[in-house]
């Protein structure tokens, strides 16, 4: 037996909202404000003006993307609430699903983005760009993990009691 649909959404919907906000803040903070990279540096080396100019865009698509994937969380989550017993709402369940999530962005972005694809390291440039970017697959399975005991130690999200 699976969990009941409100459950279900519940928990996709924290998770995908935690996969966008990783990803925003991916965005904010290294592209933006330490500006350690963008999307595409390690194809598109921002030397010049015009090459900035495509990192900055493929950023912006990068940005919009996770946006939208935070929206989608959102809506889904909502969708889950809605259909609960107010009276059994569960921030520590949501709180650790979002870490899940956010874990998860982490992990995603550094197995795909950094080693299949190959398009940007954490900190372009570094002497060991490998100990940024493992370092960075590691804190998102901290996050993960942090999530899974936060879920496991506090959530509720309507699951039945365990012994």
């Amino acid at each position: 037996m699976g969990a009941r649909p409100e459950v279900r959404s519940v928990v996709l919907g924290a998770s995908t909202f935690g996969f966008g906000l990783g990803g925003l803040t991916d965005g904010i903070v290294l592209h933006q404000l330490l500006q350690w990279h963008h999307l595409v540096s390690a194809r598109v080396p921002p030397d010049d003006r015009a090459a900035l100019e495509a990192n900055l865009f493929w950023d912006g698509v990068f940005h919009l993307s996770t946006t939208v994937v935070l929206v989608i969380g959102v809506v889904v989550l909502w969708r889950g609430w809605e259909r609960r017993d107010r009276a059994t709402a569960d921030l520590a369940g949501l709180a650790g699903l979002t870490l899940i999530g956010w874990g998860a962005f982490h992990v995603v972005d550094q197995l795909v983005f950094h080693e299949l694809l190959g398009l940007h390291d954490i900190r372009q440039g570094a002497a060991n760009p490998g100990i940024y970017n493992w370092s960075y697959f590691a804190i998102g399975l901290l996050l993960a993990a942090l999530g899974w005991l936060v879920l496991r130690r506090w959530g509720r999200l309507g699951l039945p009691d365990r012994p």
